[in-house]
């Protein structure tokens, strides 16, 4: 029987569609390694307690964006996430995350970039890989246009991954849906999914 629902592949970005973590990269190109260990030390409560796990990802990861960020003009911030995307993330990318994504643009699949990683460097490299959305962790601004450090909304990891999934689709679709991830913050968006791939890629279309 042919399934003929429109398919939705959803690609988590961090240690899926590359090979690392991108948030320190970015910010050592914002404060150079004086401020990035300046910084760290300030944080190093928080991460030692994100470390024993005494702190939630989100409160910890918004404190290290407070740290970094607060106070930085919004224009300013999406101008050096665009250059960050242009001359350092694709690097980082995983050939055969790269190669999967190919394979479902081909077919004609809607593919979906769902990350907890801030917007203003995720959204502009998905968009030139051709990713037709992009869902990733908004910033909020003060009354003045600056970049707070804080959230819009909420962090965009496990159970938000979903929600704002969701939120993006036609309700009055059912869709086949592909997802991809490689941490415990992908675990929700996995089990939403009908083929669901954790910590690899398929070794051709399946």
């Amino acid at each position: 029987m042919v399934d003929n629902r429109p398919v939705v592949a959803a690609f988590d970005f961090d240690g899926t569609l590359t090979c690392r973590d991108t948030l320190l990269p970015f910010l050592l190109q914002l404060a150079g390694w004086g401020g990035v260990l300046r910084g760290t030390l300030a944080l190093s409560p928080t991460l030692l307690g994100y470390g024993l796990r005494l702190l939630p990802n989100d409160v910890a990861k918004e404190r290290v964006l407070r740290r970094f960020l607060a106070g930085m003009g919004e224009e300013e911030l999406r101008c050096a996430g665009a250059r960050y995307a242009r001359e350092h993330l694709p690097r980082m990318m995983r050939p055969a995350a790269l190669a999967r994504l190919e394979w479902h643009r081909r077919q004609g699949h809607r593919c979906v970039v769902i990350s907890a990683s801030i917007e203003h460097y995720v959204a502009p490299w998905a968009r030139t890989a051709g990713f037709d959305d992009v869902i990733a962790t908004r910033l909020a601004l003060d009354s003045a246009g600056r970049v707070t450090g804080g959230y819009d909304g909420a962090n965009c990891y496990g159970v938000e991954k979903v929600r704002r999934l969701c939120a993006l689709l036609d309700v009055r679709e059912d869709y086949e849906i592909y997802a991809y991830g490689d941490s415990r913050g992908d675990h929700e968006l996995l089990a939403l999914a009908d083929h669901a791939w954790y910590r690899t890629m398929p070794p051709g279309a399946d």
